[in-house]
């Protein structure tokens, strides 16, 4: 058994608690990016017209990007005395990042990638809120995550007013 003789900071005993709630919303955050993978490799490969290739290729890059993210979230979870959880934990949330019906369809696509970014910068905002004064390590992570996410948000409203500006959305 591993012994530990931290007598502040998050990974002291009597922040059990509130390392625990961290750990629960880092546990959130790690499905979110997980969930967010899966849909980005469908959008990647689904869609099909000439205009869909810049939406492929973003979403490809992005790809790397998100597992990143997971990939950190589990590393923090981890170190701070947490478990990661296995895909029999795994419950999907994004209907809005489902393949469109039609793979020509790719406002769809531009709009449901939109939504995951923006409910990430919401609930990553709340992680930061959450670790703030309490957990630097944490806090530090997810504000350099938050600054990857605002920059795919950004980039996909972009391709949405353009898709807008001419009369396709």
């Amino acid at each position: 058994m591993a012994t530990r003789s931290d007598t502040h900071g998050i990974l002291a005993e009597a922040n059990r608690a509130e390392r625990e709630r961290i750990i629960g919303m880092l546990t959130k955050a790690y499905w979110m990016e997980i969930e967010t993978v899966m849909s980005y490799i469908a959008n990647s490969v689904n869609p099909d017209g000439v205009r869909a290739q810049e939406i492929i290729e973003s979403l490809r890059g992005d790809i790397q990007e998100e597992l990143g993210h997971a990939q950190q979230f589990a590393t923090r979870i981890k170190e701070l005395y947490g478990v990661v959880p296995g895909s029999m934990a795994f419950q999907a949330e994004q209907a809005y990042l489902q393949p469109p019906e039609h793979q020509t369809d790719i406002v769809h696509v531009i709009r449901g990638v939109i939504e995951a970014e923006t409910g990430a910068i919401d609930f990553y905002n709340q992680i930061i809120e959450a670790t703030e004064g309490v957990d630097p390590v944490t806090n530090d992570m997810v504000i350099a995550i938050l600054a990857d996410e605002e920059g795919h948000r950004r980039l996909f409203e972009g391709f949405l007013r353009e898709y807008e500006a001419e009369g396709r959305a």
